[in-house]
């Protein structure tokens, strides 16, 4: 194992609590969903962010993670860490160019481990939907207390559905105001034919300067930004709409 610095962005209190939350309500959802698949309906919806912030939120509380980056078609990231030499990636492992164990890197945050896409193949789907990428979640379930898999979006490429299929659960996160709720419900149907379990939405990018907001979504609360970006919104469960 290689190891690597993630450039974290420090959250300020509301922020944190934002993601303990998130953390918490995933955790609710039961000790038997510890493989979790995180997309979003289209690209630049902040699936990253969330997936990278939640990770550190649960190895800071003494959980053993790993982040998997699948995104292998448009990974964003290595642009969140600090590499000193060249480490191998998903696509690597899946082409049986390296082990397991010469691709998992080990990160400066106690508790979290780190698996990067690597460069993109020509064949990401077929990669997913192989025999090692199965026998690498089974490998990776004795290892770690969560897998957390940062998934290309739904909207876009087949490739979370496939992931999904390896998963316990998937959480979607959707930008504020970016997608309309006909999309998140087709989005949400399609996972469903997975048969994994949606465990609910994540809102990204919320403004809550915009009037009347919480009229429309319901009110989730008022939760911190992540660096630039605008507020998370609590982790809701599909049963509520928003």
């Amino acid at each position: 194992m290689k190891n690597i610095e993630i450039k974290t962005t420090q959250l300020d209190y509301s922020g944190a609590e934002a993601f303990k939350t998130l953390r918490t309500n995933l955790k609710f959802c039961g000790d038997d969903k510890r493989v979790i698949a995180i997309t979003s309906c289209w690209e630049n919806e902040g699936k990253s962010s969330v997936t990278l912030n939640l990770a550190i939120s649960l190895a800071e509380a003494g959980e053993k993670v790993i982040m998997v980056d699948a995104d292998m078609r448009k990974s964003v990231l290595v642009g969140s860490t600090k590499v000193s030499e060249e480490v191998n990636g998903l696509t690597h492992y899946l082409s049986r160019q390296s082990s397991l164990s010469d691709t998992v890197c080990v990160t400066n945050i106690e508790n979290l481990h780190m698996l990067f896409a690597g460069p993109t193949p020509p064949n990401p789907t077929e990669l997913l939907g192989s025999k090692y990428f199965h026998a690498m979640i089974e490998a990776l379930k004795k290892a770690y207390d969560y897998v957390l898999i940062d998934t290309p979006p739904v909207g876009m490429v087949i490739d979370a559905a496939i992931i999904a299929r390896e998963c316990d659960g998937v959480m979607i996160v959707v930008q504020s105001g970016g997608e309309s709720y006909k999309f998140v419900r087709e989005v949400k149907e399609q996972l469903d034919k997975t048969q994994c379990p949606v465990l609910g939405v994540v809102l990204n990018k919320v403004d809550y300067s915009k009037e009347g907001y919480y009229g429309k979504y319901g009110r989730y609360g008022k939760y911190g930004k992540y660096g630039k970006y605008s507020k998370y919104s609590q982790y809701t469960n599909d049963n509520e709409q928003g």
